[in-house]
């Protein structure tokens, strides 16, 4: 395996008092035989979480504290966006992932070139609030898209520094970070990692999440299929509505052209909305699509991201001409 210069755990945490101290020994224990930072990211605590970060006085240790509470994903964000290291771990700070599995899952990565390699949490101590929202995500992810994953919602992941300082992570987005990994072109894997009971504190996880979740999961399925071709969704759902109230209405003037009284049939109504709603819809389509174009010509982003680029050296010199 080679050698790896800095390593960068970064750790979201809100009223994790308690837990940051027993975290920090974990991962010295777990890290034996690495350079590496930990990367302790506040969500403005109202607990002592801060002041017992600060009383590790430990060099290994960065605290990163936000302004207010933004939320794990923007936290999240903030760590990765400090991160030095060549790999990027990222764990929760309830001391419910195990840090002794790092090694393992970072020597997978390296050794099999793996963008992302994700945990699959074997025997949650998770009650049903919890592992609700997250097997309705698991299987939404796998019935939507080509990722097939087992447990999208682990948190312990590690990952190059380039996968993972190029997802977006705002709202709840730090659920999917290996669906948004995924849809950039990263390698990913999974493997069975270890999952605890939590020591101190209570859980910021409940249903009414699940609706933030499902809602976040819809974007990134759009972003995924119709974010460079959006007329593909809004046309084709035009045309579908357009098409539906042409029948309708030509059918209607089948029955006028006989003598029939059409004027006070609901379907007339319906077969003019339809069509109203086809030419909007397919009319958002043409805006969206020159918004789209707009965002990536002015900002000169391209419609793909490159992995890797390998060079070969040639042990054949070609001639050189000299002119004199």
């Amino acid at each position: 395996m080679q050698s790896i210069r800095l390593l960068s755990v970064v750790i979201p945490v809100y009223n994790e008092e308690g837990n940051t101290s027993l975290l920090t020994e974990a991962i010295e224990n777990g890290l034996k035989g690495y350079r590496y930072e930990i990367i302790y990211v506040d969500d403005f605590s109202s607990d002592n979480t801060r002041e017992e970060i600060k009383s590790l006085n430990n060099p290994n240790v960065v605290l990163v504290e936000l302004k207010r509470n933004y939320g794990q994903s923007s936290a999240l964000a903030a760590g990765i966006d400090y991160a030095r290291g060549e790999y990027i771990i990222t764990m929760d700070g309830d001391m419910q992932n195990d840090p002794a599995d790092i090694p393992r899952m970072l020597e997978l990565a390296i050794d099999e070139d793996w963008d992302l390699v994700t945990g699959i949490r074997q025997k949650r101590k998770d009650n049903f609030i919890r592992t609700l929202p997250s097997k309705i995500a698991n299987y939404i992810i796998r019935k939507a898209t080509n990722l097939h994953i087992t447990d999208a919602g682990c948190a312990l992941k590690v990952m190059t520094s380039e996968t993972a300082k190029a997802i977006p992570l705002y709202g709840e987005l730090h659920r999917f970070i290996a669906l948004n990994a995924h849809i950039d072109g990263a390698r990913i894997t999974e493997i069975p990692v270890k999952h605890h009971a939590r020591k101190f504190g209570v859980s910021k996880y409940g249903l009414g999440r699940t609706f933030k979740v499902m809602n976040d999961l819809l974007l990134i399925i759009f972003q995924r299929k119709y974010l460079q071709k959006p007329l593909y969704l809004f046309g084709n759902m035009g045309m579908l509505f357009f098409g539906v109230g042409l029948l309708i209405n030509v059918y209607l003037i089948i029955l006028k052209l006989m003598g029939n009284d059409i004027g006070t049939r609901p379907l007339l109504l319906l077969g003019v909305l339809l069509i109203l709603v086809g030419i909007q819809f397919f009319t958002i389509g043409i805006v969206t699509d020159l918004l789209m174009r707009t965002y990536y010509e002015s900002q000169n982003k391209t419609p793909y991201n490159i992995r890797k680029i390998t060079t070969f050296e040639t042990k054949k010199k070609e001639p050189v001409l000299h002119v004199s």
